[in-house]
């Protein structure tokens, strides 16, 4: 495949599942949109690989799921979007943090990210008040961080492995996978499971040697009949949804009043407007904030 893409497949007897995705285009993009230094792209390139690898579960349209870090490390706030089609943006405070690396020259993520922090899960379904999951982080390197999520707030049993890397200032490869066990798992499945732990490496050991999403499933499962579901297939992107009516709906829910009031300081200055998913600006004179409060009810 010349694109990036994740694809799930469940064993035949039901119990365990896997989702893997090849995400090294749309990490790229991420990092070519932030400027990231290599730390801080492969801190917010894993945390968007499980966004988009989450987010392929949902089923409505309108659905999206966001994981949100906050930590005190120096990476600050990272926040990744992903829904449906598992298109997925993201942002990063401090796009150039990157501590020395570790002693055997891999980056060193947990010192950027922190440990002392959260990770949020947030399923918006498109109705009603939205899910709000949080658990303390447990080392900043973001799998491992995922995985305790599933184990303390879904009661899911679950492998997580993410990976991104970096050369030269560019991503050569990323991607991830999750497996799961289903409810009601038997004993022997799980034993089984933890036979096949000493396969699970990084996505990008696989992927960097020429494995597909589609080979990773059964290198690192090789003990279950895993079904490929290829109805799952979705392909990866970074996509943002910003746009200048999107900017212009949030300006107008400001308020007159408050519209008013920023006409006002834009006078001398128009107003830029960034977004904090692409850095793509939109500029607003003081004539066009003026026009806007025009349009508001109050």
């Amino acid at each position: 495949m010349s694109y990036d893409y994740l694809i799930k497949a469940l064993s035949r007897d039901g119990y365990v599942d896997i989702v893997v995705a090849d995400s090294t285009k749309m990490v790229e993009e991420a990092r070519r949109l932030h400027n990231c230094a290599p730390t801080a792209a492969a801190a917010l390139g894993r945390l968007l690989t499980a966004a988009s690898m989450m987010g392929s579960d949902l089923k409505s349209p309108e659905a999206s799921l966001s994981l949100r870090i906050k930590a005190d490390g120096e990476a600050g706030t990272i926040l990744c979007t992903s829904d449906s089609t598992a298109f997925a943006r993201g942002t990063i405070t401090n796009p150039f943090v990157d501590p020395p690396r570790k002693p055997n020259g891999k980056l060193d993520v947990g010192a950027a990210v922190g440990k002392d922090g959260t990770l949020e899960v947030i399923r918006d379904l498109g109705y009603g008040e939205p899910y709000i999951g949080k658990v303390p982080l447990v080392s900043g390197e973001i799998a491992e961080d995922i995985t305790s999520y599933y184990f303390h707030s879904e009661q899911a049993p679950t492998v997580c492995g993410l990976g991104v890397l970096v050369k030269n200032n560019h991503v050569i490869s990323a991607g991830g996978y999750l497996i799961r066990l289903l409810p009601g798992t038997p004993d022997d499945v799980i034993t089984e499971l933890e036979h096949c732990a000493p396969l699970f490496a990084p996505a990008t050991q696989f992927l960097s040697e020429g494995a597909s999403p589609e080979d990773i499933i059964h290198l690192i499962l090789p003990g279950f009949d895993m079904q490929i579901l290829e109805e799952s297939r979705r392909e990866l992107r970074y996509v943002c949804k910003c746009s200048e009516e999107r900017v212009t709906r949030a300006l107008i829910s400001l308020g007159r009043d408050e519209l008013q009031k920023f006409a006002e300081e834009c006078r001398e200055n128009p107003a830029e407007i960034k977004c904090e998913f692409c850095d793509k600006k939109y500029v607003f004179t003081s004539s066009d904030l003026m026009e806007l409060s025009r349009q508001c009810r109050k």
